[in-house]
């Protein structure tokens, strides 16, 4: 018995390294492909994108991590071990609650495509929301084959697919565009074809997996069916899938919500304090810049410290509370250590990362509060997985609609007072919020964090190297135009690599990490070895 709990306890723990390998590609995928995208079609083609993005973002992360996490928990709650005709009904009736949640999201943004534009101020996006509200279509059909799977512990068809779906998006969304714009398209068209692309990623998906489910035989096993059984009833699964949708789906589109708020009112809020309207779409451009490099930082701060959260789940599974401690302590304090080594480093190179990026220095002020993002971000996610591994799931819901209901309020205030400064501002406050409920619930439920002084030492060294940086980048500014994109290029690099070493070697020094914690940090130990 203790053989098969262990058998079962690896393929669910190299599952999870599997879509952790395959979340982390996808998600650099979407980050990076925004700065050459930016690049062709400019600010304002950049704004006009990023004004619809949020609304299909909103599809792509349900059929990711929101969906499919909820059928295969429902699957392994009420199916597992159980006869075909079970697990076929729990299949189908999440199959059908999924597509009538999509079904009515995807009429609501079509049929309200005029008014949510009106409401971010601009009628001509029209069109590029209704074209968005198609994606919704494909999200029960590729979520539930992701959710099958990932409930037979069998993660790589959707690791799979999704490396896929986000390849072939990128492509031609970047393909796309640069054939529109050279064509004489508008920017307007040119994102309508970027949304058409993102679609023809989600077909590519749903065939992807529909190709694997039918190789492998599965339409055998399960029959679509509401097939009455004794030991299950439809009543039972949609309470289970409503609990999950309001836990999990909401607190996975943490990142997204914000950005739709952005959406919603930031351009509007610009023009209506007297800006023109043409200076404040490249406003709001610039400001999105950012968020490519908040969702990259963040997947490099939460990669590393999520992959503790398995172990975390496991040691709840096993009552061993002395592990979780040890493990629920090593998770926050790496995410911290990545987390404000990233947002400090990108604060400190802003200038010539801005050049090297985007061309110019447009909205560097912006970009350095957007920075300190990361660090917020980062800690919210982990905290997230760890409080969903210790079966601790409404609160993170509840955090994101705190938060997000914040960052709406914030915004309002703000942006009127301090332009768009004041956005930047709300969504560092809007995650800050987030991060403090989460962790105070954590420590409210008894798992104290007890790594301050270590925190003190990171920050510390976040100082010296930010220090170290930016005095070496106001030398180069002496000696080269850091508003050629290429001199800026040469020194960004360089002043990445010079405040990693100072700051992984000045936390090595003062032992913010012990050696034994530095065996589950494979990178930071190669590091330790050359001390």
């Amino acid at each position: 018995m203790n053989v098969q709990k262990n058998n079962s306890i690896q393929m669910a723990m190299q599952g999870a390294f599997i879509l952790t390998v395959a979340g982390i590609i996808t998600k650099i995928l979407s980050a990076i492909y925004r700065v050459p995208y930016q690049n062709i079609v400019g600010d304002i083609g950049f704004y006009i994108y990023q004004q619809v993005y949020p609304l299909y973002g909103m599809s792509v992360i349900l059929a990711t991590s929101g969906f499919p996490v909820m059928v295969s928990k429902v699957m392994m709650e009420y199916g597992y071990g159980k006869s075909n005709q079970v697990r076929s009904k729990i299949l189908t009736v999440s199959f059908f609650y999924i597509f009538i949640s999509s079904f009515i999201l995807s009429v609501i943004l079509f049929f309200c495509a005029d008014e949510i534009a009106m409401i971010m101020g601009d009628y001509q996006l029209t069109p590029l929301i209704q074209i968005t509200s198609l994606a919704f279509i494909f999200t029960p059909f590729i979520s539930t084959l992701r959710g099958y799977f990932q409930a037979d512990q069998s993660m790589h068809p959707t690791a799979i697919s999704q490396v896929i779906e986000q390849g072939i998006r990128v492509s031609v969304i970047l393909i796309s565009s640069y054939f529109l714009i050279r064509a004489g398209y508008n920017f307007y068209e040119a994102g309508f074809g970027a949304l058409v692309g993102s679609i023809v990623g989600s077909i590519a998906a749903f065939c992807c997996l529909f190709y694997i489910w039918w190789k492998r035989g599965e339409s055998k096993n399960i029959k679509w069916t509401f097939t009455r059984s004794p030991s299950i009833s439809s009543k039972k699964i949609i309470i289970s899938l409503l609990k999950y949708s309001w836990t999990i789906c909401i607190s996975s589109l943490l990142l997204i919500l914000i950005q739709l708020i952005d959406s919603l009112n930031l351009y509007t809020l610009l023009v209506e304090n007297g800006m023109d309207s043409n200076v404040a779409k490249e406003t709001k451009g610039i400001y999105d810049r950012g968020q490519p490099l908040i969702q990259l930082g963040t997947v490099v701060a939460t990669s590393l410290a999520l992959s503790l959260v398995p172990l975390i789940a496991t040691a709840k599974v096993r009552n061993d509370y002395k592990l979780i401690k040890e493990k629920l302590n090593l998770s926050i304090k790496l995410c911290v250590f990545i987390g404000a080594g990233a947002a400090a480093g990108l604060i400190a190179i802003i200038k010539p990362a801005n050049v090297m990026l985007f061309t110019n220095y447009s909205g560097s002020s912006v970009l350095m509060i957007l920075s300190s993002s990361i660090l917020f971000t980062s800690l919210s996610l982990t905290l997230f997985a760890v409080l969903q591994g210790l079966g601790l799931v409404y609160m993170p819901a509840l955090a994101v609609i705190i938060g997000v209901i914040s960052k709406y309020y914030l915004n309002e205030f703000l942006i009127t007072h301090y332009g768009i400064n004041g956005a930047a501002v709300s969504s560092v406050l809007s995650y800050m919020i987030v991060t403090f409920i989460t962790f105070l619930y954590l420590v409210k439920k008894g798992y104290l964090f007890q790594e301050y002084k270590e925190i003190l030492k990171i920050s510390l060294s976040c100082v010296l190297m930010v220090s170290v940086v930016t005095g070496v980048y106001y030398v180069f500014d002496l000696f080269l135009n850091l508003e050629n994109r290429l001199q800026a290029t040469y020194v960004t690099f360089i002043l990445v690599f010079i405040g990693a070493i100072i700051y992984i070697a000045t936390c090595l020094k003062i032992a913010v990490f012990t050696k034994e914690e530095l065996r589950y940090i494979p990178i930071i130990k190669k590091f330790a070895n050359m001390k």
